[in-house]
């Protein structure tokens, strides 16, 4: 047994302290939780934006300061507000009553992780295809709203209407307290963007991240777009990111390392000079929203190996500079902290008994 699945006997609390452990991404775990501070300092996580010399705001929550530097020509996103956090969403008003909601839609507290990988079977496997298509629709509609002049405000408000319409629950929505149903992380933030009233701007590029429910399952998937004359670092590096999951979907297979996935993107990024964010993970995923196995997606020796029937998310983040994340004082938002740029894009796969199969693709 690694180190890995003994911490995972713990508690679930005490599995997301464990120093080794990546936080899983879309877990939206709080770092200013007293039992996860060391984990912020493990994973070198700035619990300060200090760092990042925000200017003089655009707008009441993310300003963006446009700069030419040696990453490029883009809008830089800082944290303008001094709020400790925000507050959690009235599911109740937000979700009519005849869609199933996950166990956590009402007090936000997720159910503890098992120690174990789950066991998928036949039904598990298809309510998870099913969901990943509806998410895979989400986004291919979330693509079509990134433009120069719209709000990720306006964008969340839009496909919470198009996930609800197809009877489903936003999956992010209160999920640990998040306030929104979907994610957007815009230029220079790695991970948990809070959709606000900030327009994206022309050279700007943004990651929508969608998680659904639907029948009792999540499907999960996310890719990052471009808005307007992205210049040519952006483009590359959004290239880049996309070019590292699909290699890394190419190896998976039964049998197969599950660590071979993060040595995969981490030899691309080394090709192309960019750095992985190892401060957020691939997660198993099915009827819990993240479970077993976490995927890491930078060069490690981590156990495991992929079995047929496994369903995980691979989902990538490379970085133009520095990896190292700072945590806006909403207690969601992680952003680089040189300022540089971060691209994501996601799958949610099954381990079949040749290969692997894109639920959500």
């Amino acid at each position: 047994m690694s180190m890995l699945n003994q911490a995972l006997l713990r508690s679930r609390a005490s599995i997301l302290s464990f120093a080794r452990t990546a936080i899983p991404q879309r877990t939206f775990v709080r770092l200013h939780q007293p039992q996860l501070q060391h984990v912020a300092h493990s994973r070198q996580i700035h619990l300060s934006s200090s760092s990042l010399h925000p200017r003089k705001p655009k707008n009441a929550h993310g300003g963006g300061i446009r700069d030419r530097n040696h990453f490029g020509n883009y809008a830089r996103l800082a944290p303008t507000s001094l709020r400790l956090g925000v507050a959690p969403p009235d599911v109740d008003s937000l979700i009519p009553a005849h869609i199933k909601r996950p166990s956590y839609a009402l007090r936000g507290e997720p159910s503890e992780w098992s120690s174990s990988i789950p066991v998928n079977s036949l039904e598990a496997i298809e309510g998870c295809r099913k969901a990943g298509q509806l998410a895979k629709k989400i986004l291919e509609l979330g693509g079509t709203l990134v433009k120069p002049g719209v709000s990720t405000s306006d964008i969340d408000r839009i496909l919470h209407e198009a996930i609800i319409a197809n009877n489903a629950y936003p999956s992010p929505l209160n999920y640990m307290g998040f306030p929104k149903s979907v994610c957007t992380s815009v230029s220079n933030v790695i991970a948990h963007g809070i959709p606000d009233n900030r327009s994206l701007e022309d050279g700007d590029i943004i990651n929508i991240d969608i998680t659904v429910y639907l029948d009792g399952y999540h499907g999960d998937t996310s890719a990052t777009f471009l808005v307007g004359n992205v210049d040519q670092p952006g483009r590359e590096l959004v290239e880049r990111t996309k070019e590292s999951l699909e290699a890394a979907i190419a190896i998976c297979g039964p049998g197969v390392p599950l660590n071979r996935i993060g040595k995969t993107i981490q030899s691309i990024a080394d090709q192309y000079g960019y750095t992985v964010s190892e401060q957020f993970s691939g997660h198993g995923i099915g009827k819990e929203f993240h479970c077993l196995p976490l995927i890491y997606h930078h060069d490690n020796d981590e156990e495991g190996e992929m079995e047929e029937g496994m369903i995980f998310t691979i989902e990538p983040m490379f970085c133009q500079g520095t990896a190292v994340g700072v945590q806006w004082p909403d207690k969601w938002t992680v952003s680089t902290a040189d300022g540089g740029r971060s691209a994501q894009f996601e799958h949610t796969i099954l381990i079949t008994e040749n290969g692997a199969e894109r639920l959500t693709g």
